[in-house]
């Protein structure tokens, strides 16, 4: 890698070619990446990929004054002090906020390049050149919002609103939700079996962490191979696995925590209560997210939960 001191004025001016290039096109995945869900926002997008488009040939036309019709391959990852952008322009369904995040790192990394390059150009005509790029990048905020005031009015806010709650539902509370429902039912039976059948708080305490790491291990894979996302919209399937393995295991643990205590009475006490919270987190989130009447989804899982208790308590006293 180079130092960006050890740059001349031809080496910045190839450098800044490079740049405007890359952020076009990566504005140009953005775009293509949201077409479908946020069409407005992609018109954006397009617009702002066209203004860099701009900023690229302008350079390339002093460049061919100054320097003739070579321009060597610079790029960021060359030069010292540039930050590492995650390809997220890669990964279906995109993210909205994620993407107007990285465009405003994007841009204020681009201006901070084009005020020190202005500091080493020592040319009139090159020293104009990146002044105006500065100002034109310092402008792409206003740019950005006047675009927005244009094309993301407030109906539009709106449905690309909804748009993102339907996909954070989608792609983390369904995930997350059959975790949790996984974890803290499904292991509610080898532990209370192990906690009545040994009456030892220990051992039913290992009893239940197997079961929680072993359902946890055994949700994330299924989840994760389930579909990779790129025809339901589910996201990218190791984040869904993920999600679903740490919650499964969350689910698990809450229950089986209490029977590090000694007492037995009291352990097995809490373990129950948090059984309860559980079911009740269990409902609340079915409740607001998947629009399940709120008694109705706590009816469900407090009968789903009590068979599978009792099937615990039976085999643990057999």
């Amino acid at each position: 890698m180079r130092n960006f001191a050890e740059l001349d004025e031809r080496e910045i001016l190839a450098l800044a070619i490079s740049l405007e290039e890359e952020d076009g096109r990566i504005y140009g995945e953005y775009a293509h990446g949201l077409g479908e869900s946020f069409p407005a926002s992609a018109k954006v997008f397009t617009e702002m990929a066209a203004e860099e488009n701009e900023h690229r040939r302008r350079l390339i036309d002093l460049y061919r004054q100054k320097f003739g019709e070579h321009i060597p391959l610079i790029r960021r990852q060359d030069v010292r002090g540039f930050v590492h952008h995650e390809p997220i322009w890669m990964v279906r369904p995109l993210g909205l906020e994620k993407v107007r995040r990285q465009s405003e790192v994007m841009e204020a990394e681009t201006r901070q390049f084009y005020m020190k390059a202005l500091e080493r150009a020592r040319d009139a005509s090159v020293r104009k050149l990146l002044g105006d790029l500065a100002a034109a990048e310092s402008e792409h905020i206003s740019l950005a919002h006047k675009l927005g005031e244009t094309h993301l009015t407030g109906d539009v806010r709106a449905q690309e609103a909804e748009v993102q709650s339907r996909m954070f539902v989608l792609q983390v509370v369904q995930p997350g939700l059959a975790g949790l429902m996984d974890g803290s039912v499904s292991t509610l039976a080898p532990l209370f079996a192990a906690a009545f059948a040994t009456q030892n708080t220990w051992e039913t305490f290992l009893v239940g962490l197997a079961a929680s790491v072993g359902a946890g291990v055994s949700m994330g894979f299924a989840e994760a191979l389930s579909d990779d996302g790129s025809l339901t919209g589910r996201g990218h399937p190791w984040m869904r696995g993920a999600i679903t393995g740490l919650m499964t295991t969350i689910g698990g643990i809450g229950h089986t925590l209490p029977y590090l205590l000694a007492n037995f009475r009291t352990a097995t006490a809490l373990a129950i209560a948090v059984v309860l919270v559980e079911l009740w987190a269990i409902a609340w989130i079915r409740a607001r997210y998947m629009d399940t009447p709120f008694l109705r989804a706590a009816f469900e899982v407090v009968v789903g939960g009590l068979i599978v208790f009792g099937a615990g308590v039976l085999i643990g006293n057999a």
